[in-house]
């Protein structure tokens, strides 16, 4: 793993995991494509570290709130039904990582699956987005509805799905505005990512923290700290459109590609 490697696929990781266009498959296909070498699971860690610091760095006086609400106040404030709301709907998405994290590593991982399923996503985003009643806050999302975007999260288990992007389409098809559905699915990252990373740190020895592994740290943190607020911003007086044609794009891209390889 060069410096320049770990560059590019920390900004990957740092686009990818706040837009809704899949960093897992962006870090499976650079390598496929451009013949590098696999970067390992230390270098896996280092991405998700750097996409953990990014959104806790964006989000903490919204998470202070939360937490104070949460566990002083119960249910019997907004910001307290939120953040329980939260932690359920984490549950779903770290049960289904944890039971399918072998299959996430292996048979998953297949290019021509990843194609498929950037079309399919691409599609459902932009029947979302236009069919969505879009006028719901998150503070005002019930239990179940709330369950639901969790329950969508356990989808992006699979490189092409994105995180980000079922958790906003769920979040659109459920009544959110654009704008409160990427924030919802942003604050919904935050413990699932917590628990990855800190599940996965005890794997790395002391030869894992090398220059690379920095790089992909420091790129992946800076890039998706931007990429927050920009994609917020956008998401006010804008459309998920863009993200859609790019998703589909690329999945023909990959498709043809894996076509012309076989």
């Amino acid at each position: 793993m060069t410096v320049f490697q770990a560059f590019i696929l920390g900004l990957a990781q740092g686009l990818g995991e706040f837009l809704p266009i899949s960093s897992s498959a962006h870090l499976v296909l650079l390598p496929w494509i451009l013949h590098w070498p696999d970067p390992g699971l230390s270098f896996d860690i280092a991405l998700h570290l750097g996409t953990l610091l990014a959104v806790v760095a964006f989000f903490w006086k919204e998470w202070l709130i939360l937490f104070r609400h949460g566990f002083s106040e119960g249910l019997r404030t907004r910001e307290g039904r939120m953040f329980w709301f939260l932690v359920v709907a984490s549950v779903p998405g770290a049960l289904i990582g944890f039971i399918f994290e072998k299959q996430a590593e292996t048979v998953f991982r297949d290019p021509a699956l990843i194609g498929c399923l950037m079309i399919v996503m691409g599609v459902g985003l932009y029947l979302a987005d236009r069919l969505g009643v879009k006028r719901g806050q998150s503070e005002n999302l019930n239990l179940w509805q709330s369950l639901l975007i969790g329950l969508s999260q356990g989808l992006a288990i699979l490189p092409g799905v994105s995180r980000s992007g079922i958790t906003m389409t769920t979040g659109l098809l459920v009544g959110l505005d654009r704008e409160e559905s990427a924030r919802f699915s942003f604050l919904l990252s935050t413990p699932i990512v917590v628990g990855a990373g800190l599940f996965n740190l005890r794997k790395l020895g002391p030869d894992a923290f090398t220059l690379p592994f920095g790089v992909g740290v420091a790129t992946s943190a800076l890039v998706g700290f931007l990429v927050i607020g920009l994609l917020l911003r956008w998401l006010r007086r804008s459309s998920f459109l863009p993200f859609v044609w790019y998703r589909l794009a690329v999945g023909l891209g990959v498709m043809a590609l894996w076509l012309i390889r076989h």
